[in-house]
This record gives C-alpha cells, structure tokens and sequence, in this order.
C-alpha cells in the first residue's frame, strides 16, 4: 500500500507547507486504531483553510485514508486530548518525511511531557470528572440507576485518563491497560463496576464510597491549575474567569468545579453588593488558609 500511496505524500513532502507525514499501519485485529482502514497516512502542514482535511482511497481490497491536519489542531488535541488515536498514531507511526525534525522534536515533547502542559490537562481531567461523578449522584439519589451508571462508567474513565497523566503519561486508546499498571485500585473498581453480580444498586453503592476517597485525596493537586491562576488576584466574578486565556478550555465544566472546590473549603464566596436590597453579586476567591 506504501508504494500505491507514495505519489500522494511525495507531492505533499515537496510543498513548503508540510512539516512532517507519518503512516500508521492496521494492526492484526486492532483496526479502531486506524477507523478500520488498513493504512492512515496522517500529514502536518502549517497552513490549511479548514483544521483538518481526509481523502479515503480503495486499492486491491484495502483501503487507505489521508488526514492532513492544521498544526494548530493537532496541538489542540493534544491538550485537550480530545483525539484519543493522535497520540497513538505519534507514537507508533512511521515517519515518511519530517521537515527540520519536526516529528523527532514532538515525540521528544510527547515523552517528556512539560509539567505545565501536564498540570494543565490533569485540571481539564479532573473538571471532567467531577461532573460526571456529581451527575452520577444525582441520578442514583433519584434511583435513576442505569443513568446514574452510565455516568460513573465515564467518571472512572476520567479518573484513569488522570491517573496515567500525574504519572507523566499521555492517555492512550488503550488506557485501561495502562492504568492496570500504573494505578490497579482504580483499574480494580472499574472491573467490580462491570463484572460483580452484585445488584446495579449496590455495585454503585461501593463505587461511590470508594471514589470519594480517590478524588477527595487528589483534589488539592488536580485543582492546582485553577488555584494557582486564582491566586492571581484577590477576587473573581465568574464571567473573569471563564474569560482568563488560561481558563478557556475548562469551558462548561469549569462552574460545576468551583462548586465542588467550594464545598471542599479550597474555594469561597465573596459576597458584592448590588443595589437591590438584599441581592448580592456572588464572586470568588482561593481561601486564604491553603
């Protein structure tokens, strides 16, 4: 398939704009990695009008697809880790052509891992997790059992992802092994999640009292992001913080975990006049006691 598909990113490799083109081969029985297709030829350029472009391509009963991605998008995912297969796809990838290094330097950044980076997507993990563990209670509060399941399914998902992050790893497709290695507690609960013949009630039950302590006991350092821009100054109002450039990716979750930092006593209410009487503008600031 290569030699099929060499016109393609040799025509690629020889614009100014490409920094690097890297082919990913299915592997036996492993085709989520690749979409099903039995070659993913992933090229980087600086410049494209939209983020990511794909052609798909038939050769002797394969199949083959291009991806060529903005730089920028693919820095996005990174952080984000919102394309679970791109880091796959650089770590295991052939590298065809790589302009100035360019994929030699990233997989360098991929193992090394900046700890700002790192700090950064352990708060985006954690937000994530504490909305999905708190819609979980909610629903199991209100005996909305296999809602309430379907959302601790992703809280331990979130919670793993986060595990493998604080040890200095990028969360792969295959993230579950990973924490099997790195974090067996929680690679233990999500197995009892699945596996127990306990009823949904109770399985969900234990879940619950054994999460508690798993998230109570890395709250302070998963909320490290958020606290120390919050430090920054005394007081914020919400609109501040969701608008900090430091902020913007916490997006929608990031209210639901000032609630929760709240209620752990790492945050409080700062209670601002209005001129309604009795109406208060509610800001926020890190307790002055961490």
């Amino acid at each position: 398939m290569e030699d099929i598909l060499r016109p393609i990113y040799q025509e690629r490799a020889s614009q100014a704009n490409t920094l690097t083109v890297l082919s990913i081969e299915k592997k036996h029985n492993e085709g989520t990695v690749t979409d099903t297709f039995d070659t993913v030829l992933l090229i980087i350029v600086k410049e494209l009008e939209t983020p990511v472009y794909i052609k798909h391509y038939t050769y002797d009963n394969k199949k083959a697809a291009l991806h060529i991605v903005r730089e920028d998008q693919l820095k996005e995912w990174l952080l984000l880790g919102s394309n679970r297969k791109i880091v796959e796809w650089i770590i295991h990838g052939k590298v065809l052509f790589d302009r100035n290094e360019y994929m030699t330097n990233l997989k360098n950044e991929l193992r090394d891992f900046p700890f700002y980076e790192r700090k950064l997507k352990i708060g985006l993990e954690f937000a994530k997790l504490i909305r999905r563990y708190l819609d979980g209670k909610v629903f199991f509060d209100n005996k909305q059992y296999l809602d309430a399941y379907n959302h601790v399914v992703h809280a331990l998902h979130h919670l793993a992802r986060l595990a493998v992050i604080e040890n200095g790893f990028h969360p792969e497709i295959t993230v579950w092994n990973q924490v099997k290695q790195i974090e067996p507690e929680i690679f233990k609960l999500y197995e009892e999640l699945i596996t127990s013949d306990e009823t949904i009630e109770k399985r969900l039950e234990l879940l619950f009292l054994a999460s508690e302590f798993l998230i109570h006991s890395r709250t302070r350092f998963s909320a490290s992001h958020l606290l120390e821009i919050m430090e920054e100054k005394d007081v914020w109002t919400i609109n501040e913080l969701l608008s900090n450039q430091n902020l913007t990716h916490y997006s929608v979750d990031l209210g639901i975990l000032i609630e929760f930092l709240i209620e752990k006593s790492f945050i409080e209410e700062v209670n601002v006049e209005t001129k309604g009487q009795d109406l208060y503008h509610r800001h926020y600031r890190v307790r002055k006691e961490l």
